[in-house]
């Protein structure tokens, strides 16, 4: 009945404001998570903008630990309002994925882990510190930090894989990895330090 269906007008959402937790919140938080996988994991999220999905679909090919550098699967992600882009992570990031690297044997995905057990890492140290922190929100906390360090939101969105909205971030902006990485560079994101 998808005539009757479209004469439904449905009231827009509500607009909610968000609460990211603070870098000392977020400190606390980490050193709760029992393994150096959590570690790992915990890092990439909340230094490079990632959604859990793209996180736990990074192949090993797709990280330049030299460069700090995700590379995306351009073909594997993509909606109307989606997309994967290139992201970096940062200095104490890089140290503690060069370790987990050598502590565990990955022939493909950097996480071989399923969502459920990625979750188990955040549940368990949500136990023991009492801080309510998701995937989603070391996202939005990434987003709130560079955009405090001064980073303008068409970078943002681009680190994060949005769609740019405006023309002069869809038409005239250059969102080369080398310009991305001297943006990201700049910024000096921390979260253990």
């Amino acid at each position: 009945m998808e005539y009757l269906v479209k004469t439904f007008r449905f009231p827009p959402k509500a607009f909610s404001l968000i609460m990211v937790p603070t870098k000392e919140q977020l400190q606390k938080f980490y050193f709760a998570i029992d393994n150096l996988r959590g570690e790992a994991f915990f890092l990439l999220l909340a230094t490079s903008g990632r959604r859990l999905n793209e996180a736990l679909s990074t192949e090993i090919n797709g990280i330049d630990l030299d460069k700090r550098m995700i590379i995306p699967d351009l073909n594997s992600y993509a909606s109307r309002t989606k997309r994967c882009w290139y992201s970096f992570f940062n200095d104490e990031t890089k140290i503690v994925l060069e370790k987990y690297l050598d502590e565990y044997e990955i022939i493909d995905r950097i996480f071989p882990i399923k969502k459920r057990e990625a979750q188990k890492y955040f549940d368990r140290a949500k136990r023991r510190t009492g801080i309510h922190i998701t995937a989603k929100t070391l996202r939005q906390w990434f987003c709130c930090q560079m955009g405090e360090l001064g980073v303008p939101d068409r970078y943002i969105d681009a680190f994060c894989g949005r769609v740019p909205r405006s023309i002069l971030a869809r038409h005239y902006t250059d969102y080369s990895p080398e310009r991305l990485k001297r943006i990201y560079d700049k910024a000096n994101l921390r979260v253990l330090s």
